[in-house]
């Protein structure tokens, strides 16, 4: 009997993922899974992460609520990633960037891929909403083989920029919210539960965060049949993707709230698992409340204005204020605000990401081009060297002298010194800044 032929698999896709924060760890992680083109002969894919050193490193807390296992996970400086780039072997390098550190990136692996006949594709994106910045975040991130846009809306306005600045808007692919998901509203719970979703940095006024906090705790005592919960971004001492100068953990302290209110923390999916009334100014949350269908409230109380981020919401029957929800208000989400918003509220979530996968089987199948970001030394002359600069770069992407790279993980003393540093940073944005501000109104 001739011996039966072992089973053959090609080794899986090695994708790479650099974040800043917490969030964006959470959007590149989950994206890659989202987006890898899987072959039935391929192992699972690999992944490795790699977390940008700076003020809002996420903590282990802070990873584990992602709950997105990596194969590894290290904290880099921009000048050891692009060291790892060069000499570590990767199908596909997701940057889970603000804009300036995606355009360093493009630049420092376009230095370091030069003279290959063969690169891993680049893909970037956004976490959420964009409702500031267009212009100067998409140009920053242009050069990338892919930009993700998370809706129809985004991906026309994405592509209207780069055609009117003369750039190439090939790479701009529609995808949807990598994070939704979870099971469709399906009625009130017992008890009725509302959730308020904070944001870190917005508002950022410690009277407009008192006042929301004071009408969330009306709320509870006036409803007294409800359990009201504040979901809260990060524990006192972690940073997430913005500043929070004033943590509602601590403004809470000085109010009395009732026993139907609390304060929780954890996976926001599980959190709306029990949510019957998503409550909020602007935050991405919205929307994934809106894909599972859950009654969604943006906030007027504050004014729908352009720096809270609300007015992405005008047209999607959300806006609403604490008024109207102590008085009963439900709202209905506009179906064709939702559907524009890549919240595919109507069952199309699993077909969203196929032109992405397709597009990157295809950049996978063949040579890929030098990466080519609008901004040079050419273009931009005054802008691009002090951007580089900042991730200890120059004007061709070669490291500056003396940049921060280390080749082995860092002693007991470095860390005990980048512990204080952080300490002091999170002491200085939370205490003495806001005290030097209420000095100055004095």
């Amino acid at each position: 009997m001739p011996a039966s032929t072992p089973a053959t698999t090609t080794p899986p896709l090695r994708i790479a993922v650099l974040a800043d924060s917490d969030t964006r760890w959470k959007w590149g992680a989950l994206t890659a899974h989202r987006i890898a083109p899987r072959d039935p002969a391929q192992d699972a894919l690999s992944l490795s992460g790699f977390l940008l050193r700076g003020r809002a490193t996420p903590t282990p807390r802070q990873l584990a609520e992602v709950g997105v296992e990596a194969e590894s996970l290290r904290e880099v400086t921009s000048v050891e990633f692009l060291r790892a780039m060069a000499e570590e072997p990767y199908d596909i390098v997701v940057l889970a960037l603000v804009g300036g550190g995606v355009q360093a990136m493009l630049h420092g692996l376009k230095r370091v891929w030069e003279g290959r006949s063969a690169r891993p594709v680049v893909v970037t994106g956004y976490v959420g909403v964009v409702y500031e910045k267009l212009a100067d975040g998409l140009l920053l991130r242009h050069g990338a083989d892919l930009v993700l846009a998370n809706s129809r809306q985004d991906a026309e306005r994405f592509r209207s920029v780069y055609e009117g600045v003369g750039a190439d808007a090939s790479a701009v692919t529609e995808v949807a919210l990598p994070f939704l998901g979870g099971a469709a509203y399906e009625g009130e719970h017992d008890p009725y539960t509302v959730v308020f979703a904070v944001q870190p940095s917005v508002p950022d006024s410690r009277r407009d965060r008192t006042y929301l906090l004071d009408r969330l705790i009306k709320h509870a005592r006036l409803h007294p049949e409800r359990e009201v919960l504040l979901k809260l971004r990060s524990k006192p001492g972690e940073h997430t993707t913005h500043i929070e100068e004033q943590p509602y953990q601590k403004l809470v302290q000085r109010l009395a709230p009732p026993a139907n209110f609390r304060l929780v923390y954890g996976n926001m999916g599980e959190v709306l698992d029990r949510t019957d009334l998503l409550v909020t100014i602007s935050s991405t949350a919205a929307l994934e409340s809106l894909h599972r269908r859950i009654p969604t409230v943006v906030l007027t109380d504050l004014g729908v204005r352009e720096v809270l981020g609300n007015h992405h919401f005008v047209g999607s029957g959300c806006l609403a204020s604490w008024d109207q929800l102590d008085d009963g208000y439900r709202p209905v989400a506009d179906a064709e605000w939702v559907a524009r918003q890549g919240v595919a509220a109507d069952g199309s979530y699993a077909t969203a990401f196929d032109a992405a996968r397709e597009r990157l089987a295809k950049f996978l199948s063949g040579a890929l081009p030098p990466l080519t970001p609008y901004y040079t030394p050419a273009t931009a002359p005054g802008y691009l060297p002090g951007i580089l600069a900042r991730h200890h770069l120059g004007p061709d992407g070669s490291p500056l002298p003396g940049a921060p790279a280390a080749d082995k993980e860092p002693g007991p003393v470095r860390q005990i010194v980048r512990r204080a540093a952080r300490g002091a940073y999170r002491h200085g944005v939370q205490r003495v800044a806001p005290a030097i501000r209420r000095m100055g109104e004095l």
